[in-house]
């Protein structure tokens, strides 16, 4: 395996040297995601350096290799009774584990355990220059200087070809069970508001369709005394509560982690056009994206707990309006290349932390050798 990435080096050094750029990509399963790359980027394919490289179950770390499929290393983790708790979409049956920092996307359970880059605990990468560095360690506690690890999270390939990350693990629940309440949104949203505050073993919350449903994990018994008060209060609020199927619940948030649920699928308008679809990213107790005055669809899918808002279409200048006003910010996450490239992926970043951006980006690719334009066009 070291020839691989001594190989990678001289193939990096050399595209440095003569200032080419490089478009870092496993499966694919992203590539939708983001800017689209600049024209002219030599395709570098990571999938040949893959495998867990070590794995302590008892310490709760796992190293694993780039090009490692994300379903090999779950299924590996699962065998010992752990898992990836921030539940990190595959979008594909070939996404590996390089993509999955590279996007820094969560699932469902991110409310409760966090995003991808709170369980990086360490990274061996190529730089700009091929050099080979490391960061950060195999550890739960690393003091050692600054947290480079967790700024890879979410880069896009922008940085650095990753070669290999080491994640925390955690034990996966004892016991699960989904709750669902038939509520309008505006009644969710208020509910989510006043458990999310208390100490409710709640790891999922979504909304969509008419119907708020609460994943609950922990202790069996933490799981009874939850749903009962939670029933409870929501019969005296006079709506109908019920603790769903097992298997369709699983399925319900599977479909929300890969986005296989209706409302991601069904893409297009009444009049037979594609629209493109936004993720927007603010404070849990932001009220109904429609009664702000922006002229929002009411047709929404609420996820974390009111923290993260999907919409279908609308006026990007508005939907980016709302999002900043609520004190957050939106994403336009799928689609097509014209549209991506003439209102821009992600939100327009002040002048002072575009200049950091910059500078972060120049320290480790100073000539833009990794997937350029894929954050920002001209970054």
């Amino acid at each position: 395996m070291d020839a691989i990435l001594k190989r990678w080096s001289e193939r990096v050094r050399a595209a440095h040297a003569d200032s080419r750029p490089l478009s870092l990509q496993g499966s694919g399963s992203k590539a939708f995601y983001g800017q689209p790359t600049a024209a002219g980027g030599e395709p570098f394919d990571t999938r040949e350096y893959r495998g867990v490289v070590a794995y302590a179950p008892s310490e709760l770390v796992v190293t694993a290799r780039c090009g490692t499929p994300l379903a090999e290393l779950e299924a590996e983790l699962a065998a010992h009774g752990q898992m990836l708790a921030c539940e990190p979409p595959h979008f594909g049956p070939g996404a590996t584990v390089g993509g999955m920092l590279a996007a820094g996307l969560s699932g469902p359970r991110r409310m409760q355990a966090g995003a991808v880059r709170d369980f990086v605990l360490g990274v061996r990468l190529i730089d700009g220059e091929g050099r080979l560095l490391a960061f950060g360690g195999q550890v739960m506690k690393n003091v050692a200087g600054y947290d480079v690890s967790r700024l890879l999270a979410g880069s896009l390939g922008t940085l650095a070809l990753v070669a290999e990350v080491s994640l925390k693990t955690l034990p996966l629940p004892f016991a699960e069970r989904s709750l669902q309440f038939e509520m309008p949104q505006r009644d969710a949203l208020a509910s989510l508001a006043a458990w999310n505050s208390q100490p409710l073993p709640i790891s999922a919350a979504a909304w969509a369709d008419g119907c708020l449903w609460l994943r609950l994990s922990g202790a069996a018994a933490a799981l009874t005394a939850a749903t009962d008060r939670l029933c409870r209060e929501a019969a005296a609020a006079g709506f109908p509560a019920r603790v769903a199927d097992a298997i369709l619940a699983k399925a319900f948030w599977r479909s929300l982690r890969e986005q296989t649920h209706h409302f991601f699928t069904d893409q297009h308008s009444a009049s037979g056009q594609a629209q493109p679809l936004w993720r927007l990213a603010m404070p849990p107790t932001t009220p109904a994206l429609a009664d702000g005055g922006y002229g929002l669809s009411d047709e929404t899918l609420i996820e974390w707990g009111g923290a993260l808002r999907w919409l279908r279409g609308g006026d990007p200048d508005a939907i980016r309006t709302a999002a900043a006003d609520a004190g957050g910010h939106a994403t336009l996450f799928r689609a097509d290349a014209a549209l991506r490239s003439a209102v821009g992926v992600f939100s327009p970043l002040p002048p002072a932390l575009a200049a950091i951006h910059r500078r972060v980006r120049n320290a480790f690719d100073p000539h833009g050798v990794f997937n350029p334009g894929r954050l920002y066009p001209d970054m």
